[in-house]
């Protein structure tokens, strides 16, 4: 809690930087139902296709989809298998004020696969669902940093093996800024999860740090590195390495696609996908 509370002190001391000029534009005056004016909106900012979320929320008033079309994880145990694909799974934004996001991200379809000794066990249907409410705390219109809260809830709204029937949730902490031609993204993430053994939680903190730049005319890229840590006992480190294309189709759509590498035994092996952005 110290150290969180050194890196949200330091965050608020970077937020400070903002320029008067950029600090004293404004667009409070929008909401749902009084949408920003297109020639006031942000340029497209997404939490995909990496593991370290945005701090820009989206417009007032408009929508934006961001979709895995397709994702496949495969993780190779001593002795067992795992697979797990996902088709068409959105994550569905709106700006509800200048600085503030709903987020709704339903598992539409899911199917997993695991073969443990002579034995394998099949699942196929819908997940849970998530709801997210991103609050941008400064430079969602500019300034050399930017920083928001998310707040999110997991529904248990799946079955069988495709949940674990338990109310879920967190905050998620956002950090970005520019590094000479680079884009920095920094995230802090604290999960409250239940337990297997019986109906109390553990908290769960999942770190992630991106570099990202433009690599040739619309086409970008990144590099991240991303660790989850549990306070259960005997728990083991999940640490992966990620990487990624992305390309800008216009100034509202965006396609991507990239793999997440597991760098620890814990950690699932391969995760190929292929994703897509739209806004409204």
């Amino acid at each position: 809690m110290r150290i969180l509370a050194a890196i949200l002190a330091l965050l608020s001391t970077l937020g400070s930087l903002e320029t008067p000029a950029l600090a004293q534009e404004g667009k409070d005056q929008y909401h749902l139902f009084n949408p920003t004016p297109r020639d006031q909106m942000r340029e497209l900012s997404t939490d995909r296709p990496d593991k370290t979320e945005s701090p820009y929320s989206v417009d007032a008033g408009h929508f934006q989809v961001e979709m895995d079309v397709v994702t496949y994880v495969y993780d190779k145990g001593a002795d067992s298998r795992g697979e797990e694909s996902g088709f068409f799974i959105p994550n569905m934004k709106v700006g509800l004020l200048n600085d503030v996001d709903l987020q709704i991200i339903p598992s539409s379809y899911v199917h997993t696969s695991l073969r443990q000794g002579g034995e394998r066990q099949k699942e196929s249907g819908f997940g849970d669902i998530v709801t997210r409410l991103k609050v941008n705390l400064w430079g969602n219109d500019g300034g050399p940093t930017a920083f928001a809260m998310m707040p999110y809830i997991k529904f248990p709204t799946g079955h069988g093996t495709l949940t674990n029937d338990a109310h879920e949730g967190g905050v998620i902490f956002p950090f970005a800024f520019a590094l000479g031609d680079n884009g920095v993204g920094l995230m802090t993430q604290v999960d409250f999860v239940r337990n297997e053994e019986d109906k109390g939680y553990h908290a769960e903190f999942f770190n992630t740090a991106t570099i990202s730049r433009t690599l040739v005319g619309d086409l970008g890229g990144y590099v991240e590195l991303a660790a989850l840590m549990s306070n259960e006992d005997d728990a083991d480190l999940i640490a992966t390495f990620d990487m990624g294309l992305t390309y800008g189709v216009s100034e509202d759509i965006q396609l991507d696609g990239g793999v997440n590498i597991g760098i620890t035994d814990e950690a699932d092996d391969l995760n190929p996908f292929l994703g897509v952005t739209f806004r409204l």
